[in-house]
């Protein structure tokens, strides 16, 4: 709670003490049920009065403000041989420590931490330290083995490094999926037209051409086809893989495979590979791409908030290849790059998913449309979500709205005694004096006839 809270809720309290106690001997004149009515106000006053005070006393001063990625690493696909690099820039008070993590594909559960060296010394990790943490992950002569999930790891929170916290409330993590394929460029060869093949040692592949979804409008039919056209070991059976993992039930033993796509839509979209298994020779296979713009699927469409609050918006898309986000701000009529000059907005982006962090929640400045965009080689979307920052008064007007009906009802009653007609008064008045008078005439005029009779 802030001051300007306590502040108003002591007025409030102060102005409820000092009305009723100068109304209170009014009261007493009242009914009993309007006797109650200024005790029960200032009792209700009083008790809400004391759980507000009693909020702002237990409640803790915000902590700093938490790490957050100004550019996070991004999923490639390395040939067997290649090298890759992975970037991750962060940004918090004080400056995050960053860790590089890595898991293989569904094994979310086995992530072991990187180190400078590892990996018979391809792994190389170079790390700088200032008003940012920025981050490079190399990792050379790669093997079908460096396959996997790489998480960048940032936290500048002092119980990081504690056994006992849970690291998924200390740590921040970015991920990106390292593909390698054993195929190198310089054994293509082309044999037919829309038709080309792969020479992987002795086993020679025939596999479909690259294909590109149309930007609008739906895509007709196709099929995915590859032929074993030679192999010097026994063909066992052939699969088809997408982006790294096994299609379910493509499995069969023949050297001529095909993989249809009915409805080819954003989600269908990716890195196909057909992989042939052997009896005395490696695994091979032959990528084909499948190619789209991005299809926006998911966004928040709307986040409400209270100043100083923390805001978050995302969108999330399919299509291949992965795309660039970018987060706008419409202001003065046209969409404009987020200026961050304030240090409180950060970008996190991972593949097909986008997230947007506002912290410390400016009521004249953050409230507005953003406009999420993904863009790659085939095209561009983008969604708009909308930010609202109410005050942070606002949780009060509910009982400023509560006090105003019962102030109200108070000065109604006050003016309905105040006015009520004369002649009323003097009807119970007239009411009252007779009996008293009979009482006492009657009371004389026994006396009268006792001293009569005597």
């Amino acid at each position: 709670m802030s001051q300007a809270d306590l502040s108003l809720c002591f007025t409030l309290f102060d102005f409820s003490v000092s009305f009723f106690s100068h109304f209170f001997s009014f009261c007493l004149s009242l009914s009993g049920s309007l006797f109650n009515f200024p005790c029960y106000f200032l009792t209700f006053t009083s008790f809400t009065c004391f759980l507000l005070f009693e909020h702002a006393a237990l409640s803790k001063p915000p902590p700093p403000p938490p790490a957050g990625f100004v550019k996070s690493p991004l999923s490639e696909t390395k040939l067997t041989g290649d090298t890759f690099e992975l970037y991750c820039d962060v940004v918090g008070n004080p400056t995050p420590e960053i860790q590089w993590w890595y898991s293989e594909i569904n094994r979310a559960d086995s992530f072991r931490q990187l180190w400078d060296g590892a990996r018979k010394r391809r792994v190389s990790i170079s790390t700088a330290y200032g008003a940012n943490a920025v981050s490079v992950l190399g990792v050379s002569h790669l093997t079908l083995d460096d396959v996997g999930t790489y998480e960048c790891r940032a936290s500048n929170d002092p119980r990081r490094n504690d056994l006992h916290q849970n690291p998924a409330t200390t740590w921040i993590r970015a991920q990106a999926t390292i593909m390698v394929l054993q195929i190198h460029p310089s054994t293509y060869t082309p044999v037919e037209p829309n038709h080309h093949s792969y020479d992987v040692g002795e086993p020679s592949i025939a596999a479909s051409e690259h294909t590109t979804l149309p930007l609008e409008g739906h895509s007709p039919p196709f099929t995915l086809q590859c032929n074993l056209t030679s192999a010097h070991s026994a063909h066992e059976e052939s699969y088809w893989m997408k982006n790294g993992e096994e299609i379910p039930d493509t499995r069969s033993p023949n050297r001529n495979t095909e993989y249809k796509l009915l409805k080819p839509r954003g989600d269908d979209a990716g890195v196909y590979m057909c992989v042939y298994t052997f009896e005395m020779a490696p695994v091979a296979n032959a990528t084909i791409e499948v190619k789209s713009a991005p299809e926006i699927t998911g966004h928040k469409r709307s986040e409400n908030k209270n100043e100083g609050q923390r805001a978050l918006l995302y969108c999330k898309s399919v299509g291949y290849p992965h795309p660039v986000w970018t987060w706008r701000k419409f202001d003065n009529g046209i969409y404009r790059e987020i200026d961050n000059s304030s240090g409180r907005f950060f970008i996190s982006s991972r593949d097909n998913y986008t997230e947007l962090h506002i912290i410390n929640l400016d009521i004249s400045l953050d409230p507005g449309e953003y406009l999420c965009n993904a863009t790659n080689m085939i095209g561009t979307r983008d969604e708009k979500s909308v930010l609202r920052v109410r005050s942070h008064l606002a949780p009060l007007w509910p009982l400023l709205g509560v006090l105003a009906e019962i102030i109200i009802l108070v000065i109604i009653i006050v003016v309905y005694e105040k006015r009520k007609k004369p002649e009323d008064l003097q009807d119970d008045d007239d009411q009252a004096g007779p009996v008293k008078t009979n009482s006492t005439n009657n009371h004389k005029d026994k006396n009268l006839r006792q001293r009569n009779t005597n």
